[in-house]
């Protein structure tokens, strides 16, 4: 028998390939049930990676929930993965071990993109030493700038009038909020990173919204977890700048701002902002290999500030005045608790809230809205490396917890007097070492703007309009549907 040509040993070799990576799978298979708890079964080479609906996330995991229970296993190619539902599982992995799933999963599409190792930002971050020094100076900086201070209180409040005067503009007729809420989260952040503040008209503050949720959009679909899982696929020449478009044209606006800051810093002066602050560290840090403080990671650190706090924020907002539409007796109540404390002009402080026990209950009972997975990977233990989502939106729906789980109901956060109780699983900004660092400045703008908004205004559903869903789209978090309100000045 003669030799093989070269003709038949290509698909041979293909053949012998797929043969040895099928083995492989089984056996990992096999070595990965004895470790894991139970899930679907796998696709040679994809695992689960097609079987995953990434349209609606939430939905898929509360499926694989009741057919698995609380704690269930998936594979994304080769890489194992333990999906964490209810209060309990989430509650021990986050809090009684929060050292062991402090980290965060490996992201070999953000070091393709340029992105390496030692600029990943906050949020993204390796738990270790560059991390903590990274949320050590967001948290002190943000402090230094007014987090939690009278200072910053004043700012949001004035930019809540501003927000209200674009909603009168409107006279009462029907339009969309989003664009709006988008506008004036947006601008509280960016006074705390960049020391600025946007007309609601200028293009740049909508590019810098529109490349935002665009991002997101990109970083919650199957094209990012198929290139995080099979990183073989990122040698493909321009397929992760193609895929990231939207998230690299957002890091070249953000980059312009952080450059701005170069030319019109002056160093003997106190920083104006973040971004100024950090340019001091990297000074300070010359000549230390060690130290995350590089112009890298300054770009990476304020866009993860500015998107954390301009999307989860303004989503929360669209919730609650999509609820106050769909539930009007609750506005009315909330709207006469608001003239009971401040009266028709007097603006709302934060040290208002105690007097609030209701309008507290409400915002509270939206905050069970927008909620998402959130990744860590465990660094101890039988499944080290084992990449771990823990399932909030689970916790906040969760059946064993809530009365009513899947309606609107303020009075999950009342006690038989009517005064306001915070429960336990309300933990929308995630628990454990890797808790929200932006949550005082969420809190202080959902209470500010939502109580501004409704002392302001009475909203409804436009007449001859259908009744808008409730059903939340996912988009890296829930959000509301697509609806129209009418602001009628009280």
């Amino acid at each position: 028998m003669g030799l093989l040509t070269g003709d038949a040993l290509g698909p041979l070799a293909i053949a012998v390939a797929l043969f040895l990576l099928l083995v492989d799978l089984l056996h990992r298979r096999r070595f990965w049930a004895a470790r894991f708890p139970p899930g679907p079964m796998p696709l040679p080479l994809l695992g689960n990676l097609l079987q995953m609906d990434f349209q609606d996330t939430l939905f898929y995991f509360d499926r694989l929930r009741r057919r698995f229970g609380d704690v269930f296993s998936l594979q994304l190619a080769w890489t194992p993965v333990v999906v964490l539902n209810g209060l309990e599982a989430v509650r021990e992995a986050l809090v009684y071990h929060s050292e062991d799933t402090a980290d965060r999963p490996p992201m070999p599409i953000y070091e393709h993109l340029g992105f390496g190792p030692r600029s990943q930002g906050v949020f993204m971050a390796r738990y270790g030493r560059e991390w903590r020094e990274q949320r050590r100076f967001a948290l002190s900086t943000l402090r230094n700038f007014g987090l939690g201070k009278k200072s910053l209180e004043q700012r949001v409040t004035e930019e809540a009038s501003c927000l209200c005067a674009a909603f009168a503009d409107h006279a009462g007729r029907p339009f969309s909020p989003r664009a709006l809420l988008n506008k004036a989260v947006s601008n509280v952040i960016a006074s705390l990173t960049y020391g600025r503040r946007f007309e609601y008209d200028d293009p740049r503050l909508h590019k810098l919204i529109d490349g935002a949720l665009k991002g997101l959009k990109e970083d919650s679909g199957f094209a990012r977890e198929a290139l995080n899982s099979i990183p073989v696929l990122l040698r493909i020449p321009g397929l992760a700048d193609k895929v990231f478009s939207s998230q690299k044209a957002l890091m070249t606006l953000l980059n312009e701002l952080v450059q701005e800051h170069r030319i019109t810093r002056d160093p003997t002066q106190p920083p104006r902002d973040l971004t100024d602050a950090f340019l001091d560290e990297i000074e300070k840090a010359r000549g230390n290999p060690e130290s995350s403080f590089n112009d890298e990671n300054m770009l990476m650190v304020t866009a993860d500030l500015f998107l954390a706090g301009m999307v989860s924020t303004s989503a929360t907002l669209a919730w609650a005045l999509l609820l106050m539409i769909l539930h009007p007796d609750v506005q009315r109540r909330v709207q006469r608790e608001i003239d009971e404390v401040l009266g028709p002009v007097q603006r709302p402080a934060m040290a208002d809230q105690t007097r609030m026990p209701f309008t507290m209950a409400v915002m509270h009972e939206v905050g069970l809205q927008p909620s998402a997975p959130m990744l860590s990977t465990t660094q101890h233990g039988q499944c080290q490396g084992t990449t771990l989502i823990t399932n909030l939106s689970s916790v906040l729906k969760d059946k064993t917890v809530w009365k009513k789980p899947f309606r609107f109901h303020p009075e999950h956060f009342l006690d038989a007097q009517g005064q306001f109780v915070k429960q336990e699983a309300f933990m929308p900004f995630s628990a454990g070492r890797r808790i929200c660092l932006g949550e005082p400045l969420a809190r202080m703008e959902f209470f500010l703007f939502f109580t501004c908004l409704l002392q302001r205004f009475s909203f409804s559903v436009p007449v001859g309009q259908p009744r808008p869903s409730d059903h939340g789209v996912f988009s890296f978090l829930m959000i509301p549907p697509p609806y129209q309100l009418c602001a009628v000045p009280r």
